[in-house]
This record gives C-alpha cells, structure tokens and sequence, in this order.
C-alpha cells in the first residue's frame, strides 16, 4: 500500500495505540531491514490487525469494513466472479443503484478495480477489510455453489448408461460419471462431512452426509448411474472392477491449494448392488491440541503427567466414531520429538505422520495387530501406538510391552473409563497385570457445538428438571459443578444459563456447527490398583474414581453446556446409554 513508514508511525503516534519508545524501536527495525512497519507491529503483537486496516483506510480516505458476519446476496457476490476473488482478495458485498462496494485487503490494486468495473459496468467503491474477513467472504463462493450441485448431477445422471463387464472401465472414464463423483466430493468437503454413504435401493441411489456426527439426506440419484459409480470410485481407489461378490477397501487422495483430504473407501455388497462408504481425512488440518478437543483443567493434567512418563498403557476408550484415535494421534503429536523412535500398528493408517514409523494391518497374509506389535518389539521402539486391542493376544504383547519399558497406546471398545477394566479381564489378561501396566484410561464422546451466531439464552423450568432428573443425578451434577467452582455456592439449576440451538444460515439451520469432546480420565493410582487386583466391578472401581476427583462425562457435558459450548440436549444424546 502507498503508505510509508513514518506516515504510518505518524498516526499510530496520534492515535496513542502504541508507545512512543517501542513504536521508535520498531520504526528501527522496519527502516534496517526494509519492512513495512505495519507488518512488524502485527508480528510483534502491539497493534490488532483490525486496528491497523483501521488506520490504513483513514490514511487512504476510503471506508474500512469487517463483513466477517455478513451474508452477502448470491447476485452480488457473482458479480466477481470467484477466480478472480479468490487470486485478487476482492469480494462484491453490496449493490446500491449504479454504484458497487467491493472489499479489498489491496486497494491499491488499480487493474483489478478496473477489471470489476468493466465486467460490471458499474461505479466501483473500494473498502479495505481484513485478512480473516476476506477469508469469511470467499466461504459465502462455496456456500453459494451448494444449490447448484444438484441441478449439475441431475442433468448429468440423465446422460448415464448402465454398464457392465468390459464397458464398467470405459464408463468409469466417461464424462457424466467423473463430473457426477466429483461433485459430489466437493459437495462433502464444502460441508465439512466425515463421510459420504452412497447406498442403492430398488428403484434409487441415496448419497448421504455424515456432518458433526449426524446422517443428512444429501441427493437422490437414478438407479442407472450405479454401477458407472461404483466403477468410478474402484478406479479412484486402486480397485477390482469387477469383483462385486466381496468387500474390498481402498484409499485414494486429493490435493489442491485449499485441501489434502484423503478418501478412506469401503466397498461392501447388499442386496440391491455395492454400498460405499467413504471416510473423509483432512490432512491439511495441522495444530490439533488436547485443549482444543475439549480436555480442561485436572484431566488435562492427568493425561499430560501420565503421558511424560516412560512406561505403561494409556487407552482410550468409546464406540465407534468418538474421535479415539484423533485423541491417540494428539497425544503421539505431543510426544513425537527426535529423542524417541515412534511406530505404531493401525488398521488402517488413517493420518500421515512426519517421523513416525506407521505399519498397516493386513490381515489376509498374516499381519494382524498381534504379529505388527510382535515384530515392532524388535524394531527398539520408545513408544508404540497400536490402532486398537482387538483380542487377548494383541492385549498380552501390548501389556508386556509396557512392562518391559515401552509406552504403549491404545483404543478399546467400552462405554466408559471403567469398564475398560472388567473388558481387559474377560479377554484373559491377568489381574494384577493389568493393574501394574495401566497408567490411565480416558473415555470420550463427541458432542455437536452450538453454532456462536444463533444459540439462545434459556433457563430450566421446574418441569424440565424433574424430566432431567429421570435420565441423570441432577444433584450429584450440581454438587459437582460447585466443588469445582463452576457455578456459584448459593445458585440452583432454575439460576443457570444454558444455551439452546436455533438455526441460521451460518449453520444451516442445524443451530450446530463444528464438534468437542467430552471426557472422564481415570488415573490409575494404588487403590484403583488394589482394587482391580481383587477384580472389582466396573460400578465399585468408577465409585472410587469419583470420590478422587473423577469427572464423568456426563459432569464434564454439563459444564460444556454451562460455558455455551453445547445443549443440554445434545450431552445426553451422546452419553445415555
């Protein structure tokens, strides 16, 4: 931008945002190494980006605008086309008369003001934004593209011919099917879903979103663009084409400038054709921490204690779905420096990891968990992250890989931290075995987040306390939440705010957008240990767990719902059982 330096530092000194030595030493900087001082400011932490934009617009003498909530009109924001918003940063936000607002974080970019003034033939009024607005509009090109996927797969399905035999590969090539396949990729990643289910009927194909946890209903195709779909999608994965009688799974990845996703694909036959079912992996999404998943205050601590340590069994338990996994590849992330050698066993290898040793399971030559761990033992690993315990084999090697100086990590399948125990037990692991190697066992769930821009404010009624009452301890809750401070001594639950769903346009009309875990850590100390050597139930173990200090993750949800993270609604969704 044509502002110099001392101009900046000029207003910044009138505005007294910063002080005048640290904004003298900074000009130092900017003038020895020829920077923009704006941008050593920003880097420095002594001015807000906004703040800054601020001062550059009044500078310039154009208006500053912050669109970061804003919806901007489908008509308006096609008036730049998206290609050129997105290389040039300059988005269409407002149409008055003749005359058209564009947000810029560049306004001294002449030609591309000139090109939106010739393509529009309108009067063109620069605004200076933000970066992190900027980001927000040119989301609203995505959004908007949404309606027209399913005009797009609709006039393609119509071109379909069914296939079979030598045509399938022929078909998979042809035109309609691949744009079919990609749109509905591209649909799938616009919506953030983890998965697509693409699964046939008698007369139908349903192609179904799994968003924050939830299946939505996404399209319905002709029954005739089935098999150039399955066949499109084998050739994606590396697959049989014309295997149709048995499972096969495969992978195949994406990348461009905005995403590295990797497909995780499950082909399976049923009655009415191939089901597919496709895992979605960003692996550009970098910077996933404990605190972020929605671990806080003791647990947190508990976990980042146990997991220093240079021995025994962290596990993570849930059904399938609860984000395990996403909390084991956290904690390795945690650990994962150049003084240890990190391998792991998984079925399958869901995410890449840099410096980290990761074999894949393959069961039909003989590599199970139990052979990939028993050949790991001899590769001198630190620490062994094994994809989950399956059978009392892999769980014997695994327990005597933690006695034996190794940190092992781990997944199970039980609905909660101390059911873990008695789990291990009736796979034929020994008592005190399990007492000695476990360190800690964490239990998760997901819970949908409440969207920021619709929630509402409510209180509970009498009524609904009582219903409440039925499906949780309402007391032992509110105990819980006043020990840790949660809530005020004197409050009832009648004088707490939770949080409800609504919906817009920002979230769908879902009134939820993004997801958060909710926990119960159990440490494993003497008298836990004690306790799981007499073979104790997992009710007496969780009693004792509780009288410690142990969260439940009902507890935990509660709080969520108390800081407006979540819906009482949605806590118990997840947790009943």
């Amino acid at each position: 931008m044509r502002i110099s330096n001392e101009q900046l530092q000029a207003f910044i000194q009138d505005v007294g945002i910063v002080g005048r030595q640290d904004l003298e030493a900074t000009l130092k900087i900017a003038q020895k190494s020829g920077r923009n001082l704006g941008d050593i400011l920003l880097e420095q932490k002594m001015i807000e980006e906004t703040e800054l934009q601020k001062l550059y617009a009044h500078i310039l003498g154009i208006p500053f605008v912050d669109l970061q909530k804003q919806a901007i009109s489908p008509l308006v924001l096609q008036l730049v086309p998206e290609p050129i918003a997105r290389k040039y940063n300059v988005v269409a936000f407002e149409k008055d008369g003749s005359q058209l607002k564009i947000a810029m974080i560049n306004p001294d970019d002449l030609q591309t003001i000139d090109f939106v003034k010739k393509k529009t033939g309108l009067r063109v009024v620069p605004c200076l934004t933000t970066k992190e607005s900027m980001k927000e509009l040119l989301r609203q090109y995505t959004q908007s593209l949404k309606s027209e996927f399913g005009d797009i797969i609709t006039k393609e399905a119509e071109d379909v011919e069914e296939g079979e035999g030598n045509e399938l590969e022929k078909i998979a090539q042809d035109l309609p099917i691949v744009r079919i396949v990609d749109t509905l990729i591209k649909h799938a990643i616009i919506q953030s879903a983890s998965d697509i289910h693409i699964e046939p009927g008698t007369k139908d194909v349903h192609v179904r979103y799994r968003i924050d946890g939830i299946l939505h209903d996404a399209m319905t195709l002709p029954k005739q663009v089935l098999s150039g779909l399955v066949a499109r999608i084998k050739v994606l994965s590396n697959l049989k084409l014309d295997e149709h009688r048995l499972p096969q799974d495969g992978r195949f990845k994406i990348e461009n400038e905005e995403h590295k996703i990797s497909f995780r694909v499950s082909i399976l036959p049923i009655f009415d054709g191939e089901k597919i079912v496709m895992r979605l992996l960003d692996e550009s999404s970098k910077g996933l921490t404990l605190e972020k998943m929605g671990l806080h205050d003791e647990a947190l601590e508990t976990i980042h204690r146990q997991i220093k340590k240079p021995n025994g069994m962290i596990l993570v338990t849930g059904p399938t779905g609860s984000g395990k996994t996403t909390t084991l590849y956290t904690i390795v992330d945690i650990l994962n420096t150049q003084e240890v050698n990190i391998s792991t066993v998984e079925d399958p290898v869901e995410y890449r990891m840099e410096r980290i040793n990761q074999t894949q399971v393959n069961s039909k030559i003989g590599m199970t968990f139990a052979a990939g761990l028993r050949s790991l033992l001899r590769q001198d690993p630190d620490i062994i992250m094994v994809g989950e315990i399956r059978d009392g084999e892999t769980l014997e090697i695994a327990i005597h890989a933690a006695m034996t100086g190794h940190l092992v990590l781990s997944t199970l399948h039980t609905n909660s931290a101390a059911g873990a125990v008695p789990r291990m037990l009736d796979m034929g692991a020994e008592a005190f075995l399990v007492a000695s190697t476990t360190n800690i066992i964490v239990a998760q769930r997901l819970i949908r987040k409440l969207c920021g821009d619709c929630a509402e404010e409510y209180t509970l009624e009498q009524k609904e306390i009582q219903t409440l009452g039925k499906d949780v301890d309402m007391e032992t809750i509110l105990s819980y939440l006043k020990t840790k401070k949660y809530v005020k001594e004197n409050q009832q639950w009648k004088d707490i705010v939770f949080h409800r769903p609504k919906g817009c346009k920002q979230c769908n009309n879902e009134g939820y957008k993004g997801r958060n875990g909710i926990y119960e850590v159990l440490e494993i100390d003497e008298d836990i240990e004690k306790m799981i050597v007499q073979s104790a139930s997992t009710e007496t173990i969780e009693r004792k767990a509780k009288e410690k200090g142990m969260a439940t993750m009902v507890e935990d949800g509660f709080y969520k719902a108390i800081q407006g993270i979540t819906s009482i609604e949605e806590v118990l969704r997840v947790t009943k059982e």
